[in-house]
């Protein structure tokens, strides 16, 4: 099991919050789907992919099995529990209020975010796709979590960049619907193609829905090395972003677990609000 299996984010999380993303190291999946492929239905041995969700929550130890969900590119968000039972809810985001539940969205270009409402003891992740986000993914799924606010936080995890995100007129129209202040996040690229920076895209929409802090990782899944891509791949696999809270009696901080590393923001990409 190798130290780098889960990066995980940095940031104002209330000391009791736990959020980062898997990279694709550490599993015993083949193939396109090498090594740590957490989703189910995109192709791969049934077997690997049971083995490699074992294997992360013991590398983590995690409080429990993550709430997986069948995710549909939609607006639905379900809470989640201690007595959830993963894989059975579709729907493309998740909030609890339970210290405990591990929350999860599956992406391989997408836009997975985290929101944490320590005020409210809520924690929210989305799956934000182009067309989750055009329907309202987001809005829904900050609202379970309470709304925006001051001391509400965002955080946006690896997903595709625009150099490597070559979209049509038709999603601009889509996305620039739900955010009309988007249209730099567009770029002229040939004939009527354009590039779109998704995480930038979404950074701007939060802010607009006056969520308190948002921060990026600024981290792409081009990099091959560490995270799945669709759109460079074709046949892959799925990494997955994680949020959980901790109890702590104390109210003190929670100690990384042995095999986290910081998942530090680079200076491309979305800025930090």
């Amino acid at each position: 099991m190798t130290d780098d299996l889960f990066l995980e984010a940095s940031g104002p999380w209330g000391g009791r919050a736990r959020i980062g993303t898997t990279t694709r190291r550490g599993g015993v999946s083949r193939g396109p789907y090498a090594t740590l492929n957490l989703g189910r239905g995109v192709g791969d041995d049934p077997a690997a992919v049971t083995e490699n969700r074992r294997r992360l929550v013991r590398a983590l130890d995690l409080p429990g099995e993550p709430c997986w969900l069948r995710q549909v590119h939609g607006t639905r968000v379900v809470r989640m529990t201690a007595g959830s039972v993963p894989d059975t809810e579709e729907a493309d985001g998740a909030w609890t209020d339970e210290a405990g539940v591990v929350l999860a969205v599956l992406t391989a270009d997408c836009v997975p975010v985290v929101f944490h409402a320590p005020d409210r003891g809520r924690l929210a992740v989305a799956h934000a796709g182009w067309r989750g986000f055009a329907r309202g993914v987001l809005e829904a799924t900050l609202a379970a979590c309470g709304g925006g606010g001051a001391e509400t936080r965002a955080w946006i995890g690896p997903a595709i960049d625009a150099a490597a995100y070559e979209v049509g007129p038709e999603v601009r129209a889509a996305c620039l619907a739900r955010c009309p202040s988007g249209s730099d996040d567009f770029r002229s690229t040939r004939g009527d193609r354009l590039t779109l920076d998704l995480p930038a895209l979404v950074a701007r929409h939060l802010a607009a829905l006056d969520v308190g802090r948002v921060i990026a990782s600024g981290r792409s899944t081009a990099e091959a090395d560490l995270f799945y891509s669709y759109r460079r791949e074709g046949r892959t696999g799925r990494q997955a972003t994680l949020a959980w809270t901790v109890a702590s009696p104390e109210g003190g901080g929670v100690a990384p677990g042995p095999h986290a590393g910081t998942l530090k923001p680079r200076t491309r990409g979305p800025t930090i609000r």
